[in-house]
C-alpha cells in the first residue's frame, strides 16, 4: 500500500505559496493545512495574556495551549498577527510543540501543507516540494493590495519594510530558518497571474509523481 502523498509548499510571505497549496488540495481532493495558522494563533495567544512572542516562555505556554479553535480567530491576519508570528516561529520549542501536529495531519490521509519548513523539516521526506517566491517589491505590493481591500493599509513603504524585517528574521533563525529544501523545486511567482501559477505548479508536481 502507498504512504499518503505530502506535498510540501514552502516559501516567504505574499509570494502566493497560499493560494497555490489550497487549489492543489482541491485540485487533488487532499486536506490542507495552513501551517503559519499555528504561529499566528500561537502569536495571538500571547498577545492576549499581554506577552511578549519573542520570549521562550510566553510564546512555549501559548503554542502548548493552542486549540483548533484558535485557527479560526477572524485576526491572525495584517502586521500585528505577521509579527507576532515571525517572533514565536525563531522559539525553537514552540516549533517542537507544533510539529507533531502538522506530521498527525499529513499522515492521517495525505495533503498539501504550506509554510516556511514543510520540506525541510516538517515532512523532508515529501515527494513533492515546491519553493514559491516573487521578488521583494512585487510581494510588498501583493501584501499592500490586501490590507486596503480589508480597509486598514499602512504605506507601501511601512509594508515592504515590515516584510524586509520579518524575511531576516525568518531566514537568519536558528529553529528551521526558511530556505528551500535542496530537492525542492523553485516557482517564482513574480510576473504571473493566479492562472498561470497554478497551472506551473500542477505541471510540476505532476512531473516529480511521474517519476
Amino acid at each position: 500500500m502507498s504512504a499518503p502523498l505530502i506535498i510540501a509548499v514552502d516559501g516567504p510571505a505574499a509570494a502566493g505559496k497560499g493560494t497555490l497549496a489550497r487549489r492543489l488540495a482541491a485540485h487533488l481532493g487532499l486536506p490542507y493545512l495552513d501551517t503559519g495558522l499555528l504561529y499566528r494563533a500561537t502569536g495571538r495567544r500571547v498577545l492576549d495574556a499581554g506577552g511578549d512572542p519573542a520570549r521562550d516562555e510566553d510564546a512555549t505556554r501559548a503554542a502548548q495551549a493552542l486549540q483548533p479553535a484558535d485557527l479560526e480567530r477572524p485576526d491572525l491576519r495584517g502586521p500585528p498577527a505577521d509579527d507576532a508570528a515571525s517572533k514565536v516561529a525563531a522559539i525553537a520549542a514552540v516549533r517542537a510543540a507544533l510539529l507533531e501536529f502538522q506530521r498527525r495531519f499529513g499522515r492521517a490521509r495525505g495533503a498539501v501543507l504550506d509554510g516556511r519548513d514543510i520540506g525541510t523539516v516538517v515532512f523532508p521526506e515529501a515527494p513533492v516540494k515546491l519553493f514559491v517566491t516573487a521578488s521583494p517589491e512585487e510581494r510588498a505590493r501583493r501584501r499592500h493590495a490586501e490590507l486596503v481591500a480589508r480597509g486598514a493599509a499602512p504605506p507601501l513603504a511601512e509594508v515592504a519594510a515590515d516584510m524586509a524585517a520579518r524575511d531576516a528574521r525568518d531566514s537568519a533563525r536558528d529553529a528551521a530558518p526558511l530556505r528551500p529544501a535542496a530537492d525542492a523545486v523553485l516557482l517564482d511567482t513574480s510576473t504571473l497571474d493566479a492562472e498561470a501559477a497554478f497551472a506551473a505548479a500542477l505541471r510540476i508536481v505532476e512531473s516529480l509523481q511521474a517519476r
